[in-house]
């Protein structure tokens, strides 16, 4: 069984990882409480055992992104959420923003070790690794998850192709790290260089999207690529399996799917932003928004694990836009919705009449009721401060890709 999973979480029963979360998450609570002071803050409030499962957590507040560069523009630099001092760190890193994020002293801090396992890489290979060590984590997170392997690394960063291609034909690595785009840049490379880089055997791809057709161009190379998606902040948030059918999420994380904008757990299907709630000593997030959107897939994998699994990466959850010089964000939108309980699903559709920015609120709903749409025109005007008018459509009209405001405006 070892041979085939990183650890005997992955192939754990339902009933058993719910215990285990009922155990975990009040501990992480209270932990995020005593020792951040930022959730000391937000959390104030929490009876950290009360939260023992998704609903109780469900209740609790977002943070976000934008909270992060704020809190850290007042508290520099970790804005009160991490729990020691930069000095009792072993690293710290800057992501765009800037936002900076910690690494503290646990052994593959980020769990990359699962997703390298997963993508078939195995103790005694050597990994090339050519994410960026400048600056952000990326470098060191698959760095990490590549010793928790058991492998070794040649860390090559970014850029310098030929070089790329030349220690490959010399160090003859079975694995390779990075982006899927810049394997692909090494291999077209090496064709014109006459590079010797078939050693090449596994890669572990990350960072951007995977279409069909690049995996297809790299495997015809006779490279296997598997994807995981992950974020600095979190670490590690799901991996691809050989059984292609999705992504597994992590086993020391808590992964919800949300309205944008919102807090609020979208119906079973749908699409959603992925919240998540880590297990961290150094930086515990509790609820932390990704921005990203996912929806989650039925059923298990075929591969024997047993954890809920997401269909991938599916687009951005912040769709703000600004309309008329004001800017019009997701949970505007969402709070036109709360006061119309007969609505179920909105999007607004921001477009132009000649020069004219114009707003249009679709409406799912199984209401007829005419004055439902001078309400939803009265509280779209009063919520987002700007016009626009409200337009009612059958249940399951509108499209499932997590899009709550759809900018179909053209500047020919």
């Amino acid at each position: 069984m070892m041979d085939e999973y990183f650890d005997k979480l992955e192939t754990r029963d339902a009933m058993t990882r719910s215990l285990a979360l009922q155990m975990e998450l009040p501990k992480q609570i209270a932990h995020a409480k005593a020792l951040s002071s930022a959730y000391a803050e937000i959390l104030a409030d929490v009876d950290p055992g009360s939260v023992t499962s998704l609903t109780e957590l469900a209740a609790l507040p977002v943070t976000r992104k934008s909270d992060l560069i704020e809190r850290q523009g007042a508290l520099k630099p970790f804005g009160g959420l991490a729990t020691a001092a930069p000095g009792q760190m072993r690293r710290v890193y800057s992501s765009p923003g800037p936002i900076y994020e910690p690494e503290d002293h646990s052994e593959d801090y980020w769990r990359m070790g699962r997703a390298l396992f997963a993508a078939g890489i195995r103790k005694g290979d050597l990994v090339h690794n050519t994410f960026s060590y400048h600056f952000t984590p990326a470098g060191f997170m698959f760095e990490s998850g590549a010793a928790a392997v058991g492998c070794g690394v040649f860390p090559a960063g970014v850029g310098q192709t030929e070089l790329q291609v030349a220690a490959i034909t010399d160090l003859q690595p079975t694995a390779y790290a990075g982006t899927p785009s810049f394997l692909k840049i090494i291999l077209d490379k090496a064709k014109e260089v006459g590079g010797d880089i078939s050693s090449l055997k596994r890669a572990a791809v990350g960072g951007e999207a995977l279409p069909p057709s690049l995996r297809a161009d790299l495997e015809s190379s006779g490279i296997t690529v598997r994807q995981s998606f992950g974020t600095a902040d979190v670490g590690l948030i799901a991996y691809e399996s050989d059984a292609l059918d999705g992504l597994i999420i992590d086993e020391k994380i808590v992964v919800e799917l949300v309205h944008p904008g919102t807090g609020d757990p979208v119906p079973e299907g749908e699409v959603g932003e992925i919240i998540v709630t880590s297990f961290s000593g150094a930086y515990p997030l509790v609820r932390f928004a990704t921005g990203d959107l996912t929806k989650f897939l039925p059923g298990e994998s075929a591969c024997g694990r047993t954890n809920a699994r997401i269909a991938g990466w599916m687009g951005r959850a912040d769709q703000t836009t600004k309309v008329k010089g004001m800017f019009v964000r997701p949970e505007q939108v969402a709070d036109v919705v709360r006061r119309h309980p007969e609505v179920t699903k909105a999007r607004l559709v921001v477009d132009r009449e000649g020069v004219v920015d114009s707003m249009t609120l679709l409406c799912e709903t199984t209401s007829s009721d005419e004055s439902l749409l001078a309400g939803l025109a009265t509280s779209l005007k009063e919520v987002c401060k700007l016009r626009g008018e409200a337009r009612l459509v059958s249940v399951g009209e509108l499209p499932n890709d997590g899009k709550v405001i759809d900018d179909i405006r053209t500047y020919e």
